[in-house]
């Protein structure tokens, strides 16, 4: 008999909607949960039955385990499926939902203590014989022993927090001079993430790979690896591009990993879906990094080469049934690669974005899979994780996976937010990629600061632009209009008709001139430039058009608010009216203006009034969507006046303070 029939998701964007696919799919009953910035969400629709849990900050409702418990006994849930993040990894709300009945779908409240504490999970591996990067695990943390202990490894070093993952509370220190500020960032961020500031320290191994093994577990003690994925393409220690298999990999070191992988598991008992976690040097010896006791964000890639699905595996061993499989049943096919789609901004060191959701279009086609969370009208909030959807892409080799890929990616469309699509397409075209010889070190090492900023449009986009808006133009007098035939469009006795345009796009002024040359071309012109657009089809937020000769296949959507968006080539743009502008511009900001670069908390200001500071040093610390960034001052001078204070929340472009600057 089954030990449930019903599970509550607790989590929320696309992770909440895969599990509650899976949960429909295998006949249960499901229940969401949602924060008052989450009330329109997708994965509230979803569900059979959806509760409130609080304000937006997860802090007040995601993470407030009574919160979680008290919407599972009120809607009459047998089982919490916890998803990554938020709770999924804290072993107090395994322990209390075992207390009130709940089957936990993920291993026990033991097996996340141990394996949840980076130093306590690299003590168990020594002991268990499993190959781990030196450094300092300790249980004292007074500064003055981390720093002596520091001393003693070799640099560069990794400071990281022992009780989280995900890149949150990790510092990569090259100088011992800056050991001191590392402690207490990592510190500050760990205890703000997890509630836990008690810090590891590492060896920092110099471009290595991130290879990690799926395991699974049941109650009768089997337990196998699902083979390995690479997740080597990472910035600020977050993974961006995952792929299955490892393309590097032999069958004598995939044995070896896997080995060593089900030993970490065994050795704490471990039952249902985990991730160990290895370094692969160049050398070609790996080093367990973490354990991570849940499901991974990049799941989806050993589904496709395996043909198992996961999140159903772990409903059948939640409910106390066998694998029904051994390791010699287990068999690898073809490749599948990820990528995240994040809501972020690549030209300003992947700082989170958030905003408006204008219009969401995912791909689609032969071998591609998307797990999102959003919708067209809907708004990336600033209170989470700024993952807003992944795009995976199979195939029966690597390059066929990668192709189709950059097609997808091509193909997708969010408006509205800031995001890293064309990052990834420019990731994925990278010869280094495409040869599988990405490291950690691979985002650094190919990309300028140059290329990580999208380079302007020029008039060729902006005259596409031009010509989409007055079509649509038309077709609004078009429907409006009493017995005028579709011939006469553009047409006039005198002189060409000649609109203008006058466009602002990051900054960049276009002012446009557009001549009518017949019903669908037009010459578009700005200073001594000229285009010729002609616009063949455009229907819902696509549209055929060419330039030049040359066609294309475009998105675009366009609010009536003066505003038009357009994806073309894999880069997107939003024009928007100089004239509606004005009264909104920035541009009169002297350099001394310190403003806020995204939503957030800001926690610490680290300078007074009347206080001399130095271009590069940190005036303040805000947190946003879980990371902690650094406001530095970019002109010196001193401190003319701080207008927000301490654990203040503040806005993007919000001014923070004001530094009269130098002469």
């Amino acid at each position: 008999m089954s030990r449930f029939t019903s599970i509550l998701v607790a989590n929320r964007g696309e992770i909440a909607c895969r599990i509650l696919r899976a949960a429909r799919g295998q006949g249960y009953r499901t229940i969401a949960v949602y924060s008052e910035s989450d009330a329109s969400a997708p994965h509230v629709q979803m569900a059979d039955e959806a509760i409130p849990i609080g304000p937006g900050p997860a802090s007040q409702s995601y993470l407030v385990t009574n919160n979680i418990l008290n919407a599972a006994m009120s809607s009459g849930a047998g089982a919490i499926h916890p998803g990554y993040g938020f709770l999924s990894e804290n072993a107090d709300f395994a322990a209390k939902c075992e207390t009130a009945g709940l089957v936990f779908i993920g291993p026990s409240a033991h097996a996340i203590h141990v394996m949840g504490n980076k130093a306590e999970a690299k003590r168990r591996m020594i002991d268990a014989g499993v190959a781990c990067v030196p450094g300092y695990e300790g249980d004292d943390q007074n500064d003055s022993t981390l720093l002596a202990e520091a001393a003693k490894i070799e640099m560069p070093l990794m400071v990281k927090a022992a009780a989280g993952g995900g890149g949150r509370g990790m510092r990569l220190v090259h100088a011992r001079g800056d050991m001191a500020n590392a402690i207490s960032l990592a510190r500050a961020e760990a205890e703000s993430t997890f509630g836990n500031g008690d810090l590891i320290l590492e060896k920092a191994i110099v471009r290595p790979r991130h290879v990690e093994v799926q395991v699974f577990g049941d109650e009768q003690g089997n337990i196998v690896h699902l083979g390995e994925r690479d997740c080597s393409i990472q910035r600020r220690h977050q993974k961006v591009v995952e792929e299955a298999p490892c393309p590097i990999m032999t069958d004598t070191l995939r044995s070896a990993m896997g080995s060593a992988a089900v030993t970490a598991a065994r050795s704490i008992d471990y039952c249902g879906a985990g991730t160990v976690e290895f370094l692969l040097d160049e050398r070609g010896e790996f080093y367990f990094l973490e354990m991570n006791t849940r499901l991974q964000v990049e799941h989806p890639v050993t589904e496709l080469i395996t043909g198992i699905d996961l999140v159903a595996l772990q409903f059948q061993i939640a409910q106390g049934e066998p694998l029904g499989f051994t390791q010699e049943d287990v068999t690898l096919s073809g490749h599948a690669i990820e990528v995240r789609l994040y809501a972020e901004d690549a030209a300003r060191d992947f700082l989170p974005t958030s905003g408006p959701v204008e219009l969401w279009s995912p791909p689609a086609g032969t071998g591609i899979r998307v797990d999102d969370g959003i919708t067209t009208g809907q708004a990336v909030s600033p209170f989470y994780d700024p993952m807003v959807a992944k795009i995976i892409a199979y195939g029966r080799n690597r390059e066929i996976a990668r192709r189709r890929l950059i097609e997808a990616l091509r193909d997708t469309v969010l408006f509205g937010t800031r995001n890293n699509c064309a990052f990834l397409v420019a990731c994925l075209q990278k010869q280094r990629f495409a040869a599988g010889q990405a490291t950690t070190a691979f985002v650094e090492e190919e990309f300028s600061t140059e290329e990580l900023s999208e380079p302007p449009p020029g008039i060729a986009n902006s005259a596409v632009a031009a010509a989409l808006e007055l079509t649509l133009e038309y077709q609004a007098s078009q429907s409006n209009s009493v017995i005028v035939a579709p011939q006469l469009k553009n047409w006039s006795s005198a002189s060409p008709l000649v609109s203008r345009k006058r466009y602002v796009h990051d900054g960049a002024n276009h002012d446009l001139f557009v001549s009518a040359l017949s019903s669908s071309r037009y010459r578009v012109s700005q200073a001594d430039s000229a285009v010729i657009i002609e616009v063949h089809h455009m229907e819902g937020s696509r549209a055929s058009i060419s330039i030049d000769g040359k066609q294309y296949d475009i998105r675009y959507h366009c609010p009536e608010d003066g505003r038009i968006y357009l994806a073309m080539d894999g880069h997107s743009a939003l024009y928007s009216d100089m004239i509606r502008l004005d009264g909104l511009s920035t541009a009169g900001r002297g350099s001394g203006d310190v403003v806020a670069p995204m939503h957030g908390l800001l926690i610490e200001v680290r300078v007074a009034e009347g206080d001399d500071v130095k271009t590069g040093q940190v005036l303040a610390v805000l947190e946003a969507m879980k990371m902690h960034y650094e406001v530095i001052a970019e002109t010196s001078g001193r401190i003319d006046e701080i207008l927000v204070g301490n654990k203040t929340q503040v806005a993007a472009e919000e001014l923070l303070m004001k530094i009269q600057a130098n002469e």
